[in-house]
């Protein structure tokens, strides 16, 4: 796709990187213009390779063969650098506001077309606060993750119920969550899966857990059922 407002704010991928992840994010700002601004502006050094606006309306940014400053500092799956690994997209809204049906349809036909460029599967379309949890929340609990799953364009977790005990941390980590505190990773797991849920680790927020490290695995060996 051509560049509708280039930005300024981009690299080469480090080491012959490729894109193997899609990152999605919230701008936090009131308007789309507020954040192209930002997103286009030399002295905040940060970009994103697309931004749609509530209305549906797309800006592509920054080439997608080239590292956008999107993610920060972060991991996902045991490895660092996200930035040189993935294609990052903006969607504009304040993080506690719904996300209009423009703006999702808009994303939902973007999404294939750059996991079929890049061959990137439904389990590495991720969140920031999934490689940040520890200092990100977007996009925040009114994204609708599971509208993206039925599409095939993320996963979903099933709650299975299983009969022993599910070691939360251990499988947040095999579905690709960076070790850190756990509660900072179950607020960013709940962000994406649980967003309603409130008080301390339970056997549900095991369970997911246990289900994604079950059926989509870092190292891509899927436990049997």
């Amino acid at each position: 796709m051509s560049l509708t407002h280039p930005s300024p704010n981009f690299g080469e991928r480090r080491g012959g990187q490729r894109p193997g992840l899609i990152v999605l994010h919230y701008t936090a700002m009131e308007s789309c213009a507020a954040a192209l601004e930002r997103l286009c502006d030399p002295a905040a050094e940060v970009s994103a390779h697309y931004l749609i606006d509530r209305d549906g309306g797309l800006l592509h940014l920054v080439p997608e063969e080239a590292r956008a400053w999107h993610a920060g500092e972060g991991e996902w799956a045991g490895r660092g650098d996200v930035n040189s690994r993935s294609i990052g997209i903006e969607l504009v809204n304040g993080g506690r506001e719904p996300f209009p049906e423009p703006q999702m349809a808009r994303l939902e036909r973007l999404l294939p077309g750059i996991m079929a460029r890049w061959s990137i599967s439904a389990k590495d379309v991720i969140a920031h606060a999934d490689l940040a949890p520890a200092r990100k929340a977007d996009p925040g609990p009114r994204f609708d993750w599971r509208r993206l799953a039925m599409q095939g364009l993320s996963v979903w977790p099933e709650d299975r119920h299983p009969a022993q005990p599910c070691d939360f941390s251990a499988n947040a980590a095999r579905f690709g969550y960076p070790r850190a505190p756990e509660d900072a990773v179950l607020a960013a797991f709940r962000l994406r899966f649980r967003p309603w849920a409130r008080g301390p680790l339970d056997a549900v927020d095991a369970g997911l857990a246990a289900d994604l490290a079950q059926r989509f695995p870092v190292d891509g060996t899927a436990m049997g059922a």
